[in-house]
C-alpha cells in the first residue's frame, strides 16, 4: 500500500496531521474521527494492510441494524492517524476540528474487492458491520451498514 496521495494532498510544515509511513505490523484497530470540515461527517478507519483503510461517510456510521449510510472511500492515512485530534488550519486539505467519536478494535470476517465485513468493539459501536462498495461508475461509493444485534 501507499500513502502517495494522503502526502500528496498535504503541507505537514503546516498542519499538525502526523506525516507517518506504512507499518510493518498488522494490527486490527478501527476509528471513527468526527470531522467538522465544510461538512460535518465522519471518518471511518480500519487498520489493514499497513495503513488505515478510509471512509468518509456523510451521515455517521449506522447503530442500529437495516440502516445504510454511503461511505465514500478516500485516501489510505497513516495508522498513526489513528490517535490524531486537532484543528486542521484554514486553506489546507481536509480544514477544520477533528476529535475522535469512537474507537477500538475489530475481527475481520471477510474481506474481498466489493466487500469487507467485520466485527466491531468500540466503546459505541458494537456489532457485525458489512461495507459493500457499490461498483457506481467507477466511483469509490460503498454502503455501511449494521447487520444483526449488537453484542
Amino acid at each position: 500500500m501507499s500513502l502517495k496521495e494522503y502526502w500528496k494532498k498535504r503541507k505537514f510544515a503546516e498542519t499538525p496531521e502526523p506525516e507517518g509511513m506504512v507499518s510493518a505490523e498488522g494490527g486490527n484497530r478501527f476509528v471513527v474521527q468526527e470531522h467538522h470540515a465544510t461538512h460535518l461527517h465522519y471518518d471511518f478507519r480500519l487498520e489493514m494492510d499497513g495503513v488505515l483503510k478510509s471512509w468518509a461517510i456523510p451521515k455517521g456510521v449506522p447503530t442500529e441494524s437495516g440502516i445504510k449510510h454511503l461511505a465514500v472511500q478516500v485516501e489510505d492515512h497513516p495508522v498513526d492517524y489513528i490517535d490524531f485530534e486537532g484543528t486542521i488550519p484554514p486553506d489546507q486539505y481536509g480544514a477544520g476540528t477533528v476529535k475522535i467519536w469512537d474507537s477500538g478494535d475489530y475481527q475481520l470476517l471477510k474481506r474481498t474487492p466489493r466487500e469487507i465485513e467485520f466485527t466491531l468493539r468500540g466503546k459505541r459501536l458494537t456489532g457485525r458491520y458489512i461495507l459493500l462498495s457499490t461498483g457506481w461508475k467507477g466511483k469509490n461509493n460503498w454502503l455501511l451498514f449494521k447487520v444483526g444485534a449488537s453484542e
